[in-house]
């Protein structure tokens, strides 16, 4: 039971994460993942690697220390971690793993002097009231995806139906339910999780749905990242035919659907989930600009499919942008970086649109930013992280 005295104590702990935060993190990460190698496929190490996952978990620690007696300040904080748990199959027995390598690292980290017993006490209590919630919520999705038709719970066996290079670096894999039987229904801008063992290890990552449902199978469009495991593994090693285990989809960044126009801007392999949003909202009059940034146009996927579409439908007017030029990139509509005067003429005249954007973090930071300074409201300005979530201020 999280008591006033517990609060006050977790609160006054919140200098202390704005410093040390990350270092605590570290110290957690380390320690949980060589003392518990089962739940090691729950972690990306890439993402261990670059700090991303160490300094996300630091913002959410401290993000819940300032908030612990106003837990509805957390926004969409709570959604997220929940619908990235729920696609990577957390379950309820990995809680007190978490918990109890966390309060070590509190303790380790700070000291005996500063992590007294009623520090740790006032932390224990917090963590519990979290991992209640957080197993709860996730319980409530588990359970509506295993009862809804052509739903499951944990791994599901699919086949590869077809496999489609886009581009010098993606590669789409078609994946239909090996049992034959009824799929699960999803929104566009979700993504799944999948479940691979390679040499001997099992691992476990989340892929935009790039294609909107169809109620016959899933389409994911992977980029072949240069130390990616699990990207390469599928580029080199999964075939036609062959079978993959995967989780429901997941993910509380979907289309709305309204009459405002939409706008989806995106950077490399970001163009994933805007896909399925395009698809989706072309079955309506929505008005649609779909701008999307890339390297060059020998890694620009997708492009006869979003020319294909504005061919069919007059409403959709499309952009693209190039880092670099190159012979032969004839069709993009500007070189060098998405800038704000960019934006500008690529926008619809109106200001109140509905914009989604995916991409690497520093573009998003700049379309985020241009986009406020152009006048469109924060609320119609949504954004999703691949990786761990992190701020873009």
């Amino acid at each position: 039971m999280l008591s006033p005295e517990h609060r006050a104590i977790v609160k006054a702990t919140v200098p202390l994460l704005e410093s040390g935060g990350e270092a605590l993190t570290r110290h957690f990460y380390a320690m949980m993942l060589a003392e518990h190698p089962e739940v090691r496929p729950l972690f990306n190490q890439a993402h261990q690697a670059s700090g991303s996952q160490q300094r996300a978990l630091a913002n959410g620690v401290l993000m819940y220390a300032r908030h612990i007696d106003q837990l509805e300040k957390l926004g969409g904080l709570v959604s997220q971690i929940i619908n990235k748990h729920v696609a990577l199959n957390i379950l309820p027995e990995h809680y007190p793993i978490v918990g109890g390598c966390l309060l070590r690292a509190i303790r380790e980290v700070l000291g005996a002097e500063i992590a007294t017993d009623a520090v740790i006490e006032a932390w224990a209590a917090a963590y519990n009231q979290l991992a209640d919630i957080l197993i709860g919520l996730e319980e409530k999705i588990y359970s509506e995806r295993e009862e809804a038709p052509g739903g499951w719970r944990g791994t599901r066996i699919f086949r590869v139906a077809r496999k489609v290079q886009e581009s010098d670096e993606i590669t789409s894999f078609y994946l239909r339910p090996d049992d034959g039987g009824a799929l699960l229904d999803f929104h566009p801008g979700q993504y799944i999780g999948l479940r691979v063992i390679i040499e001997g290890e099992e691992m476990r990552r989340n892929y935009s749905l790039s294609a909107a449902p169809n109620g016959r199978e899933y389409r994911i469009s992977v980029k072949r990242e240069p130390n990616g495991k699990v990207s390469n593994h599928l580029h080199a090693n999964l075939h036609e035919n062959d079978t993959l285990e995967l989780f429901a989809p997941s993910g509380d960044f979907r289309l709305e659907h309204n009459d405002k126009p939409l706008v989806l801007i995106s950077g490399g392999v970001g163009i994933t989930p805007t896909l399925a949003m395009l698809q989706a909202a072309l079955s309506t009059r929505r008005p649609v600009h779909f701008i999307h940034a890339a390297r060059h146009g020998g890694v620009h996927a997708f492009r006869d499919t979003i020319q294909s579409l504005a061919d069919r439908h007059p409403q959709l007017k499309h952009f693209y942008c190039y880092e670099q030029r190159r012979d032969g990139d004839d069709h993009a509509h500007g070189f060098g970086f998405i800038d704000e005067a960019r934006l500008h003429h690529w926008l619809p005249e109106t200001r109140d649109i509905d914009a989604y954007f995916l991409g690497p973090v520093p573009f998003m930071k700049a379309v985020k930013k241009h986009l406020k300074a152009l006048g469109v409201p924060d609320a119609q300005s949504r954004y999703e992280f691949f990786g761990p979530a992190s701020a873009l201020e």
